[in-house]
């Protein structure tokens, strides 16, 4: 296995724009609106979640990554990621499938030569740690966000520390999902919000 050194670049950046204001009437009915999005963020899900099972055997007895299906990773969880900030009250903008709107995802390829063939078989069990901390994030982003949710319809504006923790958490979360589903890093992911 390859040493990633400091100046390697992440794997997995999240960036959101913040909004200045935000729609009463759109964030008051986002339970609603949100739905046929949070259908499909779920399809998406269990089709990719296959396919890390693929690329985990091609990758353990190929050693190979193939590049159409990183291109479908990564297009997925970009969208995954559109729509969760949709849900989550980060945007008004409707979540797109092909157009980046104010939520930034990049996710690098990954680079074969520094692929461990035999590590997708253990990273679930690594991520472990990340699972119970992110599991404790996650309820606090839950009432975080009801929070938000009560502020925006009173005064049309995300406070800044919850959005700023909303992301972090849709961060961190990237990074786990890099390592253990997309498989296009064998980086362990950081524990920080940032």
């Amino acid at each position: 296995m390859a040493t990633l050194t400091a100046a390697a670049p992440d794997p997995v950046t999240l960036e959101v724009d913040y909004p200045e204001s935000l729609d009463r009437v759109t964030t008051l009915f986002r339970p609603l609106t949100a739905l046929p999005a949070l259908i499909v963020m779920s399809l998406v899900t269990a089709g990719s979640r296959s396919l890390s099972g693929a690329i985990a055997l091609m990758l353990l007895f190929r050693g190979r990554y193939p590049a159409p299906w990183f291109e479908w990773m990564r297009y997925m969880t970009e969208y995954q990621t559109r729509a969760g900030a949709y849900i989550g009250l980060l945007t008004d903008e409707y979540p797109s499938t092909t157009d980046e709107q104010r939520v930034h995802v990049r996710i690098a390829p990954p680079v074969e030569a520094s692929l461990s063939r035999w590590l997708p078989l253990v990273k679930w069990l690594l991520a472990l740690p990340h699972y119970i901390v992110l599991a404790l994030l996650v309820i606090a982003l839950i009432f975080t966000t009801f929070l938000a949710w009560v502020v925006i319809l009173i005064r049309g504006r995300y406070p800044r520390g919850l959005f700023n923790f909303a992301v972090g958490v849709n961060r961190w979360g990237l990074r786990v999902i890099a390592y253990v589903s997309i498989l296009n890093t064998d980086r362990y992911p950081p524990f920080s919000l940032r």
